[in-house]
């Protein structure tokens, strides 16, 4: 007969303690897909008929066929109008942009405004023409109300002109005083007219709207270019309360001239960063998870595993590469079998969308590994305290 010591006792209690813990080891932390499922175990929001329901997705395999039949649609590719990577503006909460760029409008001669200043020179006559100088910026300048005065002329309305239209009025009235007038008309500084370009440049600033057109390459070139973080896709054109989306890319590398719009007084030209622009790659990859940058807006699967070091050789399963897509458009989950590395050809076919997840679960050997490495230090130290309770 075993006579149970209160010490005896505690030891007992502490063994059963250890005893039912061993149950809540048996599953390895962290995150795993079914083996092989064909749908999603938990419900996505999906807007059908504009409704957004909570449904199941199927896992979609990555297949030649599959390959073949992504790459019908134009969109798929990097210059399709509608390439996700294209609607920065769709995805930003309160955004307002349209997806086309302004109306083309025929370029029209400089036209006068207020604090421009002007050169007007009547040859001959030097008591009524400015004197020019180097050191000071010297003329004639409109005032805000649109006008100027000018000698033996009075008030002469400016603003909305062309330098050409006012020539031509002081020409006329001019010849009431002086025979044969010989006069010249030219801008002098140009102030009035300006448009703003913010954003990842290098010189942000204010780029001045004068008599050589100012288009949004000029305007971007004359604040020394893009930074390595702006999304050249994604440019926005406010004007007039509205915003309008310009795809620099579309005009360098697919010749879309209708791109290249022509600025005009008051635009506001914001070239965003590429934060939009990640690809996150997690679970057995061989990097640290930090998020990865498209390059202008593009990556294949391939690109996105390689940047993130590839598979761990040790304890990936690389016969279950998932793609999870949901923060932009439609929800949807990719399977790739890469057990066979030539698979990888396939993933080098295979877009990526900023935002996607790209996940290497763990092959289930490793798994099980792992609930015995964790139980059985925890399993000796029971079968220890017991022999210490007999």
């Amino acid at each position: 007969m075993t006579i149970f010591t209160e010490k005896n006792s505690q030891k007992i209690a502490l063994a059963a303690f250890i005893i039912s813990s061993i149950n809540g080891c048996s599953v390895v932390p962290g995150m795993h897909m079914d083996p092989f499922s064909d749908e999603s175990s938990i419900s996505m929001p999906v807007t059908e008929n504009n409704e957004t329901l909570l449904k199941s997705l199927n896992i979609k395999t990555i297949t030649a066929q599959f390959i073949i039949d992504l790459e019908k649609d134009i969109n798929n590719s990097s210059l399709g109008k509608d390439n996700v990577a294209n609607h920065y503006f769709d995805y930003r909460i309160g955004s307002n942009a349209l997806k086309d760029v302004p109306e083309k409008k025929s370029y029209r001669q400089y036209h006068v405004g207020p604090r421009d200043i002007l050169k007007i020179v009547v040859w001959d006559h030097p008591e009524i023409t400015t004197p020019a100088s180097q050191f000071i910026e010297s003329g004639t300048m409109v005032g805000e109300d649109g006008s100027f005065f000018f000698p033996y002329v009075g008030v002469v309305q400016a603003a909305g002109r062309t330098v050409e239209a006012i020539r031509e009025e002081l020409t006329q009235k001019l010849s009431k005083y002086i025979e044969r007038v010989q006069l010249d008309v030219r801008m002098g500084s140009y102030r009035s007219q300006r448009a703003y370009i913010v954003g990842e440049v290098k010189s942000p600033g204010i780029q001045l709207v004068k008599d050589i057109p100012l288009t949004v390459l000029e305007a971007i070139n004359g604040s020394g270019g893009v930074t390595t973080e702006a999304d050249q896709r994604n440019i926005s054109l406010t004007r007039e309360g509205k915003i309008y989306s310009i795809n620099l890319l579309a005009l360098y590398e697919g010749g879309d001239m209708s791109q290249n719009v022509l600025l005009k007084h008051g635009d506001v030209l914001n070239i965003p960063d590429r934060e939009f622009n990640k690809i996150f790659v997690l679970g057995d990859a061989g990097g640290s998870g930090k998020p990865i940058y498209m390059n202008k807006g593009r990556m294949t699967l391939t690109e996105a595993i390689s940047e993130a070091g590839g598979p761990n050789q040790e304890t990936s399963d690389p016969a279950r590469i998932f793609v999870f897509r949901g923060g932009l458009g439609k929800p949807e989950i990719f399977h790739l079998d890469a057990k066979s590395p030539d698979a990888l050809i396939l993933a080098d076919r295979f877009p990526l969308q900023p935002r996607d997840v790209v996940y290497l679960d763990r092959a289930e050997g490793i798994r099980w590994n792992q609930i015995i490495g964790q139980v059985q230090p925890t399993i000796g130290l029971a079968q220890s305290i017991r022999s210490l309770v007999k």
